[in-house]
């Protein structure tokens, strides 16, 4: 089959997220003997760079503003996906939804599947008018898409009964990590398990302040990494700097990726996600992969994710996410073997190869939905 991803920037991915889940499942489905294309954004994604290990890359141009992005990019993929012969258009998230239906009304063979990763309007980055875009955006996903698919069964539940539709519950996946060198730790001055570690997207609802403050009143020679960036959040990465203050214990690497990225999950004594809201984490899941004891915020995303192989504390709760914080540091023996159940989670429960066949054999039994020009104009929750 020939398929299209529209909504991620690119790859190969520089982090977590959208476009990690591309990569991932793409090189599967490589593998899998699908020809596949990922449309990539100039400022992402090398323009000149045409095939990665088998996915053929198709570079478009996009307004590269934190509103015009994802939707001018994904206006141009959907037009010029329609007349490419495709079998199978993958949107990834609501915001691209946005324009899901225009394959419909120019393609009458391709069939449409869209990936509804998380409730994006509930992030604390988004205005007004944005917040009503991405709903708007999940709404025209869950009636135009031929198949849904869903991250977790929560969201599989929050489709039926806001939309009527079922979808397909296959999680996001990690893969199984070999153990790596620590030679790129010095730079920060950090040795292995002497360390904390997040890493995600330097936005608001990534909850990184109450890490912050909760770590700050902890007694311990341990440090704190940060990393990851921001996306067109400045205001809100100096407001973490700030609260960090003098503590030398804090430290923010910034974007870092292949194999430094790597050293960091690796090496580090316990990895923190203080989300306040998530779709299915890749970034924690990648963390699990790695044997390491993961510690979340109580939010059903990351429940599902962790199961009985991680540790919780009450979303936004900083004082419980301090006493969390030191009984862990307390007991290295406990954390080192949640680590471990950890990893036989993910390899149970989240294996790649296998939901890239869940994923494959989807496309292949799909069947494309008719839409009329009243259903369009006209739909209704």
């Amino acid at each position: 089959m020939r398929i299209a991803f529209i909504g991620q920037k690119g790859i190969p991915a520089q982090g977590g997220g959208v476009e990690r889940y591309v990569e991932d499942l793409s090189l599967r489905l490589v593998k899998l003997d699908h020809e596949v294309y990922v449309y990539t954004r100039p400022h992402y994604s090398d323009p000149m760079l045409t095939v990665h290990q088998g996915v053929d890359l198709i570079s478009l141009p996009s307004i590269n503003t934190k509103h015009l992005d994802a939707i001018s990019h994904s206006i141009l993929a959907s037009i010029h996906a329609s007349f490419q012969n495709f079998d199978v258009i993958h949107y990834q998230s609501i915001g691209p939804a946005l324009v899901i239906w225009l394959p419909k009304l120019l393609n009458s063979r391709v069939r449409i599947v869209a990936t509804l990763q998380s409730r994006d309007y509930e992030h604390r980055k988004w205005g007004t008018f944005a917040k009503f875009s991405l709903k708007l955006g999940e709404r025209l996903m869950c009636h135009f898409a031929d198949e849904i698919i869903v991250v977790t069964e929560g969201m599989s539940r929050y489709v039926q009964e806001h939309y009527g539709r079922q979808a397909r519950f296959i999680p996001n996946g990690s893969n199984l990590y070999s153990s790596t060198d620590s030679d790129r730790l010095g730079q920060f001055g950090l040795t292995p398990d002497n360390y904390i570690v997040a890493i995600s997207r330097l936005i608001p609802h990534k909850g990184l302040s109450y890490l912050i403050e909760a770590f700050k009143q902890i007694d311990s020679d341990q440090k704190l990494v940060i990393v990851g960036e921001g996306s067109f959040t400045n205001g809100y990465v100096n407001e973490l700097h700030k609260l960090a203050g003098n503590d030398s214990r804090i430290i923010f690497t910034g974007l870092q990726t292949g194999e430094t990225l790597a050293q960091l999950y690796q090496h580090s004594y316990l990895f923190v996600q203080p989300s306040e809201s998530e779709g299915l984490s890749l970034a924690l899941l990648e963390a699990m992969a790695r044997s390491r004891a993961v510690l979340v915020s109580d939010i059903p995303e990351n429940l599902s994710a962790i199961g009985q192989a991680g540790f919780i504390f009450a979303n936004k709760d900083s004082e419980d996410l301090k006493r969390k914080l030191e009984y862990l540091l307390a007991n290295p023996a406990l954390t080192q073997a949640k680590g471990i159940e950890a990893r036989v989670r993910i390899a149970e429960k989240f294996n790649w190869d296998n939901i890239a066949q869940s994923i494959s054999q989807l496309y292949q039994t799909s069947a494309r939905q008719p839409v009329s020009l009243k259903q369009l104009l006209f739909a209704k929750k």
